[in-house]
């Protein structure tokens, strides 16, 4: 069964051009409540510790020197079917062959400068959150 809640993150990318009323405004007009929300700034460490499943791959230290290098916007997102509702929403990774109208088509630079994350697994959607939130700061 399909769960009803998803993590989003805002990337420092999105971030530092100004976009995150544009994609909350698409993500709320999209059917998402949003149940958690800060801006944060990861530290090395954490961002290490969120990404560790790409540990081995080439592109990990880049990864980790991007996500850090600003704040973004971490969310947690409910609605019916969130984690496949919300992928359909952002697009493909590569906003060149991203869905017109979906976020990183909109919003995303290029495969490194995407924009944002959303979770790719109902479990990793509460790991992730986990990751950000205190269940006392889940609505």
């Amino acid at each position: 069964m399909a769960g009803n809640k998803t993590f989003t993150m805002l990337k420092p990318d999105a971030v530092e051009k100004g976009h995150i009323g544009a994609i909350l405004d698409q993500i709320t007009a999209s059917g998402f409540r949003i149940v958690a929300m800060k801006m944060t700034q990861m530290s090395k460490m954490e961002a290490e510790q969120f990404y560790a499943i790409h540990k081995e791959r080439p592109f990990f230290g880049e990864l980790v020197e991007y996500m850090t290098r600003g704040p973004i916007v971490a969310a947690i997102l409910e609605k019916d079917n969130a984690v496949e509702d919300f992928r359909a929403l952002i697009g493909a990774t590569n906003p060149e062959e991203a869905a017109e109208g979906t976020i990183r088509k909109k919003y995303a630079a290029s495969i490194g400068e995407n924009a944002i994350h959303g979770s790719d697994s109902d479990e990793n959607a509460a790991i992730e959150g986990s990751f950000h939130f205190a269940q006392k700061n889940v609505f």
